[in-house]
């Protein structure tokens, strides 16, 4: 099972569910899923990301910010847009994807003090983890039942 996690500029909301993606996934034993993450652009990783990732013990300072490619859709099994405008923007899905939607607010537009903006981050960080580890249950129990 490949899993992509798709956002506008792949700098944090797709960062940060791709870390939550591998780290829960490795911790169910899922050998059966590939994660990877990328953007209609490429803006680079949002140091606010990383931060409140690596308070939640997951290092995501090693993953690519990447711009979404033919190669990468066309291999994908699942597709999670996790903002509005790559949900609207998303170049045409290949009839075998599956995908799923979450309109996820862009942290990275907080205003505020550091701390408020920080506060955000770690609300968004805690959200995408509950959809992702909800996500991967569903997909375990799929993978199962195919066996």
């Amino acid at each position: 099972m490949n899993l992509l996690f798709l956002c506008t500029g792949n700098s944090c909301r797709s960062q940060i569910a791709e870390g939550w993606a591998r780290t829960l996934g490795s911790e169910m034993g899922a050998d059966w899923l590939t994660v990877q993450s990328a953007g209609i652009e490429a803006h680079g990783k949002n140091p606010r990301a990383i931060a409140v990732m690596q308070e939640a013990g997951v290092d995501i300072s090693a993953q690519e910010s990447s711009r979404l490619t033919d190669d990468m859709l066309n291999s994908a099994d699942y597709l999670v847009t996790v903002c509005g405008h790559a949900d609207e923007n998303c170049p045409a899905v290949p009839a075998h994807i599956r995908k799923e939607h979450w309109p996820l607010d862009d942290p990275a537009k907080a205003t505020g003090t550091e701390e408020e903006i920080m506060a955000v981050f770690r609300a968004s960080r805690d959200d995408i983890k509950h959809r992702v580890a909800d996500l991967l249950r569903r997909l375990q129990e799929e993978e199962g039942a195919g066996k």
